[in-house]
Formats: structure tokens, sequence, C-alpha cells
């Protein structure tokens, strides 16, 4: 493992629209555990800080935090306020313009950029001011203005961590720019490496597929779930933000179509009240567990679980107890939570139109990936097997341990920003 020069110290600035124990969201979540393990690895030779909002609600990025400066785990945070709520008006008026009328001259793409925020002109003024007190700026997710207006300013000392996926906004023309110019990428999949590569033509740009590093807690206990939140028989589990972009209301309709089959025609001769009764508890005992922030009605169902937004040692006792841990969206550039219920041997069922999560199934053999209802039956009625079921966990554990333990994925860090080697040079 690379060892990082006593005679070198380096001060690391990340850089993320949101940050914060409160905060929800895949980049979010990365940013913060990179961040904190970068700070511990390098404690007597470097420090790390983080340039973000005062934000916790990305729908208006209102301010929530109230001090521009704190510490949080080891890792100095810097704060600055939007100069305006998040716009929906300007930014789905650019994006029709856009689709419909081909319009993509950069004011208009920028404009786009600043309604979706959040904008935090104060923030790429402070990169701009003190660039040269840091060594490097490491921006993680494209999508969002700090990335985009803030590399700018930097691009010879700039890290790009993109989280890039398939989606309509990865489109815009000014992208090109942030994804030719930065220092060096790290990327979280090959096929995001890919992906990207396609889009952009940018395989000159110094480049490592990385990911991040997955612990759990080792202590998780999926019984003090049951117990706290009264959940009985076996259980399915998704944690995360429940939106329909997310694929939940997918999710949810296949699982009730799933119940209703496991119930079979036997029951619904038996009334049509009885019938009821019973599609409303399911069919075999089995429960689907929702976790994290909601933002779309749920069907009041006994099999239907909405535990709300949970603390990490919930989070954990229930990925602990879980049968199976479902990730149904079709935009994912990596997924922490998936990692980490399959970290504790669980088998995962996951959405087949998303390349990279059909590509953690096939690297791993940890679980099934599927592009319909059909499929998605098919795979859940094979992972409730008590033998598939174990068998695929194994797998599943032995791939996060193999390819995302903690010491591997910093020391590759470090090595690239100290000039080691990249898949690509400069």
């Amino acid at each position: 493992m690379f060892v990082w020069s006593v005679e070198t110290r380096m001060k690391i600035a990340f850089i993320n629209q949101r940050y914060g124990m409160e905060v929800a969201g895949g980049s979010e979540s990365y940013t913060r555990a990179m961040a904190e393990k970068l700070s511990e690895y390098l404690k007597d030779t470097g420090s790390v800080e983080v340039l973000t909002s005062k934000a916790l609600s990305y729908t208006t990025w209102e301010d929530h935090y109230e001090k521009d400066v704190e510490e949080i785990g080891g890792v100095t945070v810097r704060r600055f306020s939007a100069k305006h709520k998040r716009s929906r008006v300007l930014q789905r008026g650019a994006g029709i313009l856009m689709r419909r009328f081909h319009m993509h001259f950069k004011r208009l793409e920028e404009l786009r950029l600043k309604a979706r925020g959040p904008y935090v002109p104060g923030l790429v003024s402070y990169i701009k001011e003190h660039k040269d007190e840091y060594d490097a700026f490491v921006f993680v997710t494209y999508l969002y203005y700090p990335a985009y207006f803030g590399a700018r300013e930097v691009y010879d000392k700039a890290w790009f961590i993109p989280t890039a996926h398939d989606e309509e906004p990865i489109y815009m023309n000014i992208y090109k720019e942030l994804f030719t110019r930065v220092r060096g990428i790290v990327y979280l999949t090959g096929e995001e490496k890919a992906f990207t590569e396609r889009l952009f033509g940018n395989q000159r740009v110094s480049n490592r597929v990385l990911g991040m590093g997955i612990s759990v807690k080792e202590d998780a206990d999926g019984e003090r779930f049951r117990s706290k939140y009264g959940i009985e028989g076996e259980y399915l589990v998704f944690a995360g933000r429940i939106e329909k972009n997310k694929g939940c209301g997918e999710l949810v309709d296949y699982f009730i179509r799933y119940q209703e089959d496991a119930c079979g025609k036997g029951r619904r001769e038996e009334g049509e009240a009885e019938h009821t009764a019973m599609e409303k508890k399911g069919g075999k005992g089995l429960t689907l567990v929702l976790m994290g922030k909601n933002s779309m009605e749920l069907p009041e169902r006994e099999d239907i679980r909405y535990v709300g937004f949970v603390s990490d040692g919930d989070k954990y006792d229930g990925m602990k107890g879980a049968k199976v841990i479902c990730l149904p969206s079709r935009y994912e550039s990596f997924s922490i939570s998936l990692l980490e219920g399959m970290a504790y041997g669980n088998p995962a069922l996951v959405n087949g139109n998303c390349e990279v999560l059909k590509g953690h199934m096939e690297r791993s053999g940890g679980g099934f990936s599927y592009t319909g209802y059909e499929e998605f039956k098919e795979g859940l009625t094979k992972l409730l097997e008590p033998f598939v079921n174990e068998d695929t966990g194994k797998r599943a554990a032995a791939y996060v341990r193999e390819e995302y333990g903690w010491d591997r994925i910093i020391g590759r860090f470090c090595e690239m920003f100290s000039g080691g080697k990249t898949d690509a040079g400069n």
C-alpha cells in the first residue's frame, strides 16, 4: 500500500453541494466518508477540509447550518449561504428550450445550472482567493453549481469525482470543458468510466477507477431492528431517498404484485372482504422495509413498512437482518447503500437497466438484476430459497471485502495526488 511521505504536507479541500451528519445522499455520503478517512490517514502529514453550502434540503437550498466554519469528524467544514432558493421554473424552462428547440448556448446552460443550485458564489470566490493555500481541490459530483463553477478557477489543481451516469443533464455542452480540463478523475466504477469516455472523449485525462471504501458496524443486530420496529418474518430492505425517480414506485408495485401472486388463487375464493385483508397483509410473511426520507405516497399495507430516516445504528441493524437488499434505481454511479447491505452477506436484487448495478451483480455473483416484473419475481423467488440466499450472500460479502477495503482505496487515492500510476497520462 502507498505510504504518504513524511516530508510532504498537503492541504486538500473536498467540494460538495451539501455536507453534514443529517445529510442523506450518495455523493454527500461519499464525500463525508472520504474526507474523514483521508483526514485520519493524513493526520500527521496533511489536512483535509470541506467547502460546501449551509443547506440541508436540496429541494430549496435554504440555509440550515448556522456556523460558517465548524469541525465534523476531524474535518474542518467551511459553509457558504446560497444567494437564492432553487428555481424550478428557470431550471425546467431552460430544460424545455434545450430539449424541444435544441438551444444549447453556453449562457442558457449556465443559467440552468445556477437555477439548479446551490447558487453559492461565495464558495467559488473563496476558491479563487485562497487557491494558493491548497494543494488539491476534489470536486464531487458533476451535477451542481459548485463543481462546474468552482473547478474553472483551479483546473490545474482540480481532481474530479463526477458520479456520472446516463441522465439528461449530463448532455449539456458546458460539461465538456469540465470533464476534459481537470487534472484527474476518479471513477467509482468501470461502467462510469466507459460511459464518460464515450460521451466526452476524455481518455487522455489522468484517471483511476477506485470506488470508495465500505465499512459497516460489526455489532449490528437484526433482531434488535425487528423488535424496535415490530417486524416479523423475513423482509426485504431499501435504504435511500424514497422517490419515484429512484424507482421506489416501481419497487412497491412489483412487491405488491409478488405478494398477490404468493397469495394464490385459493385465497381469492374466500370472499372479497377477506381477500382484500389478506392482500394488505401479504403472502408468505414477507415484508418490504423502506428506510430514508420519503417523498412519495405509500400504500397502507401491513407488509410495507416505512420506518423513516433512521440513525446509522438502526440502518445497519436493518441491513443485517434483511433477507435481500433491493435497489430499484435506473440512475446510479456507485451505490453505497447496496454495497453496505451486501457487506453483511445479503444478496441483492437490482434494476438491470442501470449498467452500474448490473455490473456489480455480474462481477460479484452476489445477486440478480431485473428489467421487468417477471425477472423481478424470478430473482426474488430464487433469493428467498435458503441455499441460494446463503451462497449468493457469501459471494456478495466477499466482493465488497476484496474490492472496497478502506486501506486499498485511501492508499491509491493518495498515490494519485503524488503523481502515481493512473489509467491515462496528462
